[in-house]
């Protein structure tokens, strides 16, 4: 959350869109703030939205809006740096006198002098209040329908990020998907290496995973408790109507957590060590083909498990049990994959016809399904007729190309000996089996 990570990228469900709200928060600022050295920003500073989920059209332009604005004749870059600029200028501005995205978006391609003057004297204000002004940029799969039209509104958005990052004071704050990171697509520009060179990757390891299922306990009804339980020196931070307990660092360890979350799971995902252990094992099947987990999909996991265990073993000495917590691996497979449908609607023709089999297996078996039910012949329509939303970026080249893209999305893995396999976190959702592995859901 450094001012100079200019770009921070992430799956869906790492939490990008989290910080981009939570970011625009003082409270928020003022909290982390106060419980890490690392966090640069402060509640003094001043944090607007440049684009993101929310509709806000007095804050900046929606996908239809941005589509026009573009297809009017204004480089992406223009329309950007249009956002910006109304985001700093003065109630007083000439800029804040009009009225229309067009209007405004004319007048800073047009008057690129006063725009700069208007740049500059706010950086010195801001240098001499000693705070930072950031703009923050999210969804920006939401900003067009076709990868034709996104890499060039993200690659003018980051030459705009780049032109403030001259500035001491005023800064961009970009929320990427890993997919969209295309540098041969969006990086094409002067000195665009110094844009990318800073992007973080918002991930989430296995010991930050269950930090933030101690953070969720540690401030739920039963806090207390589970506080004590934890061990650790926890410490209180005032949020104005309630108070928050930041999770102690020295407790979000491998071996501590392990050693507490078996003492709630039990020490083995069956009667014996050969079946895995909880602690490994829920993240382990919750991974795609890079092993990356959704915070969202993990969390879902265990509550699921623990309404499992609540309402089938009620008399179990655990509270979560082994069986209960494969429960819960399928319903997050279904928020994982409703989640990459929701991005990738073309996922769902390619996996449905898949049900039923079991991997790894040879691809020529999975040509052969999509052959057989038309699927690549209907994906290549709708590419070529715009009829479906960021289309495989490979469909060209056939079912090699569809495997490409998937492999892409972390949804396939190529084996050393050329088969495909599928994680669980996929692979259950679409009624795939596997031997040995959890089962699929029918």
């Amino acid at each position: 959350m450094h001012p100079d990570t200019l770009v921070v990228t992430g799956m869906r469900g790492a939490g990008k869109t989290f910080w981009w709200s939570a970011l625009q928060e003082a409270s928020v600022r003022r909290l982390l703030g106060a419980h890490t050295d690392r966090f640069r920003l402060s509640e003094k500073d001043e944090v607007h939205p440049g684009f993101g989920v929310v509709a806000a059209l007095d804050d900046y332009p929606s996908k239809d809006v941005l589509r026009q604005l573009i297809t009017s004749g204004l480089e992406p870059r223009i329309v950007w740096r249009t956002v910006e600029a109304w985001q700093l200028a003065r109630t007083g501005d000439p800029l804040r006198q009009l009225r229309t995205w067009q209007e405004r978006g004319s007048y800073v391609r047009d008057n690129p002098e006063p725009i700069e003057r208007m740049f500059m004297e706010r950086d010195r204000e801001f240098e001499e209040r000693g705070v930072y002004f950031i703009i923050l940029f999210d969804a920006l799969d939401r900003c067009a329908d076709g990868w034709q039209n996104m890499y060039p509104a993200i690659r003018g958005l980051l030459q705009t990020v780049l032109d403030l990052r001259s500035y001491r004071r005023l800064r961009a704050k970009v929320f990427l998907r890993s997919d969209q990171m295309d540098e041969g697509a969006i990086a094409d520009f002067p000195d665009a290496s110094k844009v990318i060179s800073s992007a973080v990757e918002l991930s989430w390891p296995r010991r930050e995973l269950y930090g933030l299922l101690w953070h969720h306990l540690a401030n739920g009804p039963n806090g207390e408790q589970f506080r004590e339980f934890a061990g650790g020196r926890w410490s209180s931070a005032d949020m104005g109507e309630s108070l928050a307990y930041p999770v102690p660092r020295s407790i979000v360890t491998e071996d501590s957590q392990r050693d507490k979350f078996h003492l709630v799971a039990g020490p083995w995902m069956g009667l014996g060590p050969k079946r895995g252990f909880p602690y490994t094992w829920i993240p382990n099947h919750l991974g795609d083909t890079e092993g990356r987990v959704s915070p969202r999909s993990f969390l879902a996991a265990l509550q699921k498990a623990a309404e499992v265990t609540a309402d089938e073993h009620s008399e179990h000495r655990y509270a979560l049990h082994y069986d209960s917590i494969k429960r819960g691996v399928q319903a997050a497979s279904k928020i994982r994959v409703s989640e990459l449908c929701e991005d990738y609607p073309w996922v769902d023709q390619v996996l449905k016809p898949l049900a039923g089999m079991v991997v790894p297996c040879e691809f020529e078996e999975i040509a052969d399904r999509w052959i057989g039910e038309g699927v690549v012949e209907r994906l290549e329509y709708d590419t070529e007729n715009d009829a479906v939303k960021l289309p495989p970026r490979h469909i060209e080249l056939g079912a090699d190309g569809v495997r490409s893209d998937l492999e892409l999305l972390g949804v396939f893995l190529r084996l050393l000996d050329g088969r495909v396999n599928i994680p669980d976190v996929f692979r259950v959702g679409y009624g795939l089996g596997r031997r040995g592995g959890v089962r699929p859901i029918l």
